[in-house]
């Protein structure tokens, strides 16, 4: 059976190798957090712009400090107090200073700041204690940012650091990928939404809410389509709503083999050209993914947990590069089990758990239940470990390659 479907790892890169990112806007700076850069940043200034003092203190020669100690201080005339914002209207000469506070611009003349608590002074004048050497305490022109390099590619995600860069670039406007907007379609006559009654036979809708939650923090905007019962015309009908508004569209339900599997018919009514179906994965086997006028539909399992496995594993990826992200790949990281796992694993096997470290080193605790149909267990998981085909029982201490989530 195995070698008859793809490797996961080369079904994800034919994904992503087809899809495109989303087109590009402006967006008030205010609103981008979590947004992805669509341009790159080049420093069109200095940041700071000028030297400036970092503590609140007194701006001086340091040549009129040379020598003195404790015993032998000097005392220096104080020529005015500049705050932040402004700029004074003395230079500094020999046997003078400037009193600063935490922004102010270095005076001219000045070479060296001393901290207030350095020094013991009155309104007119200052006393110190020990040499100041040329630069002491005095923050340059560009230390932050020079102008000219390069401060962050385009395909970056706007965290608080770039946020303040932009700002500090009088980047007012952004420009940024729009964010996608990614159709949910869920399959099944035995579906009910939270909030109804069950009846018999019926079970609640979970599938759309953890492929909403994932959409939702992976940075697209999850659209709600529909739910189709077992009927291939209803299903295509949802699927071609979904492409008709959104960028992509992600469904669950309805991929295996069996008679009421029909989703993968409905796409192909739809002029979906299949990508592939089915990969050497477990959970989440079951999937047929394709393409339509440039956008992806992806559709998994029915099973929550083996549809949000398979997400993970290759549906993500697209998703991420839609959303305009550089490296939309997982970085691929080691971890080492906590505890055994007892099962064997004939095709890749792909573990979720919850990543701790333990004395320096990743472990990563394994839930009670990685059956595909048990979603609780997903509760606070925040890695996936890769079990190579092939392998028996697993000892803890096993270390094997993963991604986090």
């Amino acid at each position: 059976m195995w070698n008859d479907v793809m490797d996961y790892a080369r079904a994800r890169d034919l994904l992503l190798a087809r899809v495109s990112p989303v087109d590009r806007e402006r967006v008030p700076l205010a609103d981008c957090a979590g947004r992805v850069l669509a341009e790159a940043l080049t420093a069109a200034e200095d940041v700071p712009p000028f030297d400036r003092s970092p503590y609140d203190g007194y701006a001086l020669r340091a040549a009129d400090t040379a020598g003195i100690d404790a015993e032998h201080p000097v005392t220096l005339d104080i020529l005015e107090e500049v705050p932040a914002g402004h700029v004074g209207c003395c230079a500094v000469t020999p046997g003078a200073a400037v009193k600063v506070l935490t922004g102010s611009p270095l005076p001219e003349g000045a070479d060296a700041i001393v901290p207030f608590e350095d020094t013991r002074f009155t309104e007119s004048a200052v006393t110190l204690f020990r040499p100041m050497v040329p630069g002491s305490n005095v923050i340059r022109a560009g230390e932050d940012v020079k102008a000219g390099s390069l401060l962050a590619a385009a395909g970056t995600v706007i965290d608080g650091g770039l946020a303040a860069t932009l700002a500090g670039q009088n980047v007012a406007r952004p420009r940024v990928f729009r964010v996608p907007r990614v159709g949910v379609v869920s399959t099944g006559s035995e579906l009910v939404e939270p909030g109804q009654p069950l009846s018999p036979g019926k079970i609640y809708n979970t599938g759309r809410y953890a492929l909403a939650a994932a959409l939702q923090r992976d940075g697209a905007e999850p659209v709600f389509v529909g739910c189709a019962g077992d009927d291939v015309d209803a299903i295509a009908a949802l699927i071609r709503d979904g492409l008709s508004r959104c960028d992509a569209l992600v469904l669950t339900g309805g991929v295996s083999v069996g008679d009421y599997d029909l989703t993968p018919d409905a796409m192909e009514r739809c002029g979906v050209e299949l990508l592939f179906r089915g990969v050497a994965m477990k959970p989440g086997m079951a999937c047929c993914y394709g393409m339509a006028g440039g956008k992806a539909v992806m559709a998994l399992s029915g099973n929550p947990a083996s549809a949000m496995t398979n997400y993970y594993a290759i549906a993500r990826p697209a998703v991420k590069k839609l959303c305009g992200l550089a490296d939309p790949l997982p970085h691929a990281i080691e971890l080492t089990l906590a505890a055994p796992f007892e099962k064997k694993s004939r095709a890749t096997r792909l573990l979720r758990g919850i990543l701790e470290i333990d004395g320096g080193q990743a472990m990563l605790r394994l839930p009670g239940d990685q059956g595909n149909v048990v979603i609780s267990s997903m509760i606070g998981c925040n890695a996936m470990a890769e079990v190579p085909a092939g392998s028996g029982a697993l000892p803890a201490g096993t270390i094997l390659k993963g991604f986090l989530l």
